[in-house]
């Protein structure tokens, strides 16, 4: 007989035990008093409209455990498990800060030149990620096609497209102001090509994922929106680069700039809408399932990333909407203001969405930060910095947008912790490799 507390809540959860797990599947007559709380039934990996299918060879099937602990994500015990297309979260992260310091509404020569270093230490970071990825690709044969249909490691190919934006946005901001109309006129390609890039990466990897692999409600985290991330930097990369153009003073280089704003707008909004579905189904998964499992505790804060990137996106573009637009755009002289009040109203609202799940990562880890917890070195530990850049970017923005000192500051004092945590968590994966905790077999001595 199944035990009380299965009989109470039915759905297979990460602290009970499988009612899969028991041998005597029968069914069986119970009465229930009338106080007693209704019977949910059980949550089963396989259809509810017909029998479990028999393995082939005839053994017993694992126990659900089993099958749900191979669908969650889990450190790597391979040598090279962090020379994957993960290991790219700490580009994101590193030039996230380096976009994030260029937002602060405070001009001033030393942090130009922190900024900077950032950026040209993200750049080497990149080319080594590349490198150290296209030797795993090429001395394990097959890895890169098993990279596709991995649980994990799928959900983080779209980091190379996202790393790619970030550097690109960079550039809008260092270089594009301080060098010849030339690379301007190479980042509006460039944006163009992203686009592209963004739309058909996010639609493949999804439509690979949806083939040929299955992930069960009870397994789910806010990784499964990253797939996404690459349409949530097309914002972000127009209104910096239509503000690098106007800073530099450019005009031998006309930039088409409502077929590039209204263009971001799209995407953006493609992968924002994406997110809110996403965002839906994590919260469910939280009402019956809890939490998840501790080492996977940092990428909650994943689910902060697609409303900040997108109020920091449409809240600049509303900005300069003014340069963007025609006079006459739709047939009316009211465009501008219209647009620069709806986008900051939109970003306030979802601002405040991203807050909230801000606040849910930060309480999510009250379980590990005793003492007596300890939680070993991963690489989804970036996710404490590449999200958050985001927010601090987004919060600046309305600042600016509504003339807050309040926002201007605490966007000031959330940038300064962050580039703390940024150390913390660069000098933990240095201390990794250190202790062979990284990039080593963990049975090797």
């Amino acid at each position: 007989m199944a035990p009380a507390h299965e009989v109470v809540d039915g759905y297979l959860t990460p602290n009970g035990p499988s009612w899969l797990a028991h041998a005597n599947m029968a069914p069986s007559t119970s009465f229930q008093t009338p106080n007693s709380p209704l019977r949910r039934p059980p949550f089963i990996p396989y259809s509810s409209f017909g029998p479990e299918p028999a393995p082939e060879d005839g053994a017993a099937h694992p126990p659900a455990e089993a099958r749900a602990e191979s669908n969650e994500s889990s450190p790597s015990n391979e040598k090279d498990g962090d020379a994957n297309h993960s290991s790219l979260d700490k580009t994101m992260a590193t030039g996230g800060m380096a976009n994030v310091i260029h937002s602060l509404p405070y001009d001033a020569a030393w942090l130009n030149g922190v900024a900077t270093a950032f950026f040209l230490f993200n750049i080497i970071l990149f080319i080594m990620n590349c490198v150290l990825a296209g030797l795993r690709f090429k001395l394990r044969p097959g890895s890169l096609k098993h990279s596709f249909t991995d649980q994990t490691e799928s959900l983080f190919i779209p980091s190379s497209v996202v790393s790619v934006a970030i550097v690109s946005i960079n550039i809008c901001q260092f270089g594009v102001p301080r060098v010849g109309p030339w690379l301007l006129r190479v980042m509006q390609i460039m944006f163009w090509s992203y686009t592209a890039l963004s739309v058909l990466a996010s639609s493949t990897i999804y439509l690979v994922l949806w083939s040929t692999t299955a992930f069960p409600i009870h397994t789910m985290t806010p990784t499964w929106v990253f797939p996404a991330y690459p349409l949530l930097l097309t914002a972000p990369f127009a209104s910096n680069l239509i503000q690098a153009a106007a800073q530099a003073n450019q005009h031998t280089v006309t930039l088409n700039t409502p077929a590039i704003a209204l263009s971001a707008v799209a995407t953006q909004g493609a992968g924002c809408m994406i997110a809110f579905m996403i965002s839906a189904a994590f919260i469910y998964r939280l009402m019956t399932q809890k939490l998840p499992r501790d080492f996977q505790r940092p990428g909650v804060f994943i689910s902060v990333g697609p409303f900040a990137f997108t109020v920091g996106g449409l809240v600049q573009l509303g900005n300069e909407a003014a340069t963007i637009l025609p006079s006459d755009f739709l047939d009316t002289d009211m465009a501008v203001p219209i647009v620069r009040v709806m986008s900051a109203f939109i970003g306030l609202w979802l601002w405040g969405l991203s807050l909230w799940f801000f606040i849910v990562s930060v309480g999510s880890l009250w379980k590990v930060i005793w003492p007596k917890k300890k939680m070993s070195f991963q690489m989804n530990w970036w996710s404490f910095v590449f999200p958050n850049t985001a927010l601090i970017t987004a919060t600046t923005s309305l600042g600016k947008v509504f003339e807050n000192r309040g926002l201007q500051i605490s966007g000031c004092v959330m940038a300064a912790c962050l580039i703390v945590v940024w150390f913390i968590v660069f000098g933990s994966m240095i201390r990794s490799l250190y202790q062979r905790e990284l990039l080593w077999p963990k049975d090797t001595q």
